[in-house]
């Protein structure tokens, strides 16, 4: 099945599916104008398969186009607005696209700059004209003036099979090269009916939406709301969280999703427990692990508000598995166990399951999993029909699971491997830190030490370094202690708020960071990243 059709059938539509800052838009108004995008695709030359480049910021825009490429049975390619320009035109290389639906204020910025070139070959799409040589020759206002719903009925749409592509999710990864996760029909619709099922999501149901929508999580609220018939507030503003949450309070959300990050500038940089949110049903969490001092915080902020903790990969559409909140504290610190449909395993090096307490690599098995990448022989995490996901985790004696960190972000100090993570975790035990990020740099006594860098709840703050290494030696054997501390205004973070160590590697390597021995002092922030 098609799924804008699976999405979109059967919905009033009066009732509402997109609230943005621009306005609220009904589910008849995106119907439509899904209808004649793929309409417009389908006349103008476009045939199952081909690859549509969406760039934009999460709007009416970006959800019409979303759907209606995927609904005239071509491959969505959505990107972050902010990418790298060496990303966009590797992508673009890549995948070849004969149409691109990008917002005009981005078209502008690309093409005004001297680095740029990649328009040419194809037709742009865009949500407003724009004026001079850079002219958008066609909007999203011109198609559906065009191509009105009722002559969209004697276009003849492709059929969509199971393992047709709807989607190319690109996801940088390790490798700094953007990976396209290929993401078909059957992945979008396996995930969304098991999130659904969980998450008991009705018709009533209306998410704050802070992730944008090119992420896989977002995407994910996007698909399973729409579902249900529920509506979807689009709020970009989350560096004001006092705004992002009287809004949250005034459009009645009964959701929010979030990374890490957000949870822990909502829970050290705002009122959130000091505010009553009586719509509010549920929070949900991924994209990394939120470290449990933060999970307890929430805890007592929400009272009386499920909490879920979930764990998944662009590689299996989204989401793998979620912890129940009844069990939220029994089982502090883990993602629970695989979501209806999928299949968790922790396995050895030797593909057996370990016991409770021994380590090995989570294995993932279900119709949510994706094909593979775009134009890789390398099949990388797939394989034989599985996804090696390259988290290490333990198990419990009841299955549960305790993710331990990334293989790659491990370090082994004094012979001794320990997890980043669980560095983190420990740091930010101390209530003056906000976020906290952990790698490991060279050392002559014990091959490699951990390096911390740290951001403080209050920036005028007067947070003595000693008070920071006196609350790791408490806790962590000395060999684990980081040598340094290096205090900034801000962690590098993508488009989608998770942190990036890449780039705190890189400057590590560029240049010499400043570090303390015994004063607290500042450094620059890095420059926000817009990797994928």
């Amino acid at each position: 099945m098609n799924v804008c059709d699976y999405l979109l059938e059967a919905k009033p539509g009066s009732r509402p599916a997109l609230l943005t800052l621009a306005g609220e838009y009904t589910y008849g108004e995106l119907r439509s104008a899904a209808s004649s995008v793929a309409a417009f695709l389908l006349a103008s030359g476009g045939k199952k398969g081909d690859r549509v480049l969406l760039l934009a910021e999460s709007s009416f825009f970006w959800v019409a186009s979303y759907l209606g490429i995927i609904r005239a049975g071509m491959v969505c390619v959505p990107l972050p607005a902010a990418s790298a320009m060496n990303d966009l035109q590797y992508v673009l290389a890549t995948t070849r696209p004969a149409f691109a639906f990008v917002e005009s204020k981005i078209h502008a910025r690309l093409s005004n700059s001297p680095d740029w070139h990649g328009w040419n070959g194809i037709q742009v799409i865009s949500d407003a004209p724009a004026t001079g040589s850079l002219g958008v020759r066609i909007t999203l206002q011109d198609l559906q003036h065009q191509y009105p719903p009722d002559s969209v009925l004697p276009i003849s749409l492709p059929t969509a099979g199971d393992d047709d592509l709807a989607v190319l999710m690109f996801t940088s990864g390790s490798t700094g090269k953007p990976r396209g996760v290929m993401v078909s029909h059957r992945n979008i619709i396996a995930n969304t009916n098991s999130i659904i099922e969980y998450l008991s999501l009705t018709s009533s149901d209306r998410i704050m939406a802070v992730l944008p929508f090119h992420y896989c999580f977002g995407t994910s609220l996007l698909h399973t709301h729409l579902k249900v018939g529920g509506s979807i507030v689009v709020e970009p503003r989350f560096m004001y969280p006092q705004v992002v949450l009287q809004r949250m309070k005034d459009t009645a959300c009964t959701g929010f999703a979030g990374v890490p990050s957000h949870f822990q500038i909502l829970l050290r940089r705002s009122n959130l427990a000091n505010i009553d949110f009586p719509s509010l049903r549920y929070v949900q969490q991924a994209g990394g692990q939120l470290p449990p001092p933060f999970i307890q915080e929430l805890r007592k902020a929400l009272p009386g508000k499920q909490i879920f903790v979930m764990y998944g990969q662009t590689e299996a559409t989204a989401r793998l598995s979620y912890l129940s909140p009844e069990l939220l504290e029994k089982k502090l610190g883990s993602v629970g166990r695989g979501i209806p449909g999928v299949n968790l395993s922790v396995l050895d090096e030797n593909g057996n399951p370990v016991r409770p307490g021994e380590t090995g690599e989570i294995v993932a098995e279900g119709k949510n999993v994706c094909q593979g990448y775009w134009h890789e022989d390398d099949p990388g995490c797939f394989r034989n029909g599985k996804l090696y996901t390259g988290d290490l985790a333990t198990i419990d004696e009841d299955g549960f699971i305790y993710i331990l960190d990334r293989a790659r972000d491990f370090l082994k100090c004094g012979g001794q491997r320990v997890s980043a993570r669980q560095l983190e975790n420990v740091l930010l035990e101390h209530k003056e830190l906000l976020e906290a990020a952990v790698i490991g740099v060279p050392d002559e006594v014990l091959g490699e030490a951990a390096l911390a860098y740290v951001v403080l709840r209050d920036p005028k703050s007067n947070l003595a370094v000693s008070e920071l290494d006196a609350h790791c030696r408490r806790k962590l054997p000395p060999k684990f202690v980081p040598k340094d501390f290096v205090f900034l205004r801000s962690l590098p973070k993508n488009s989608a708020g998770k942190v990036l160590k890449s780039v705190l590697k890189n400057q590590l390597a560029a240049c010499s960071c400043d570090s303390h021995s015994s004063t607290h002092t500042r450094t620059p922030s890095p420059a926000q990243s817009t990797a994928l």
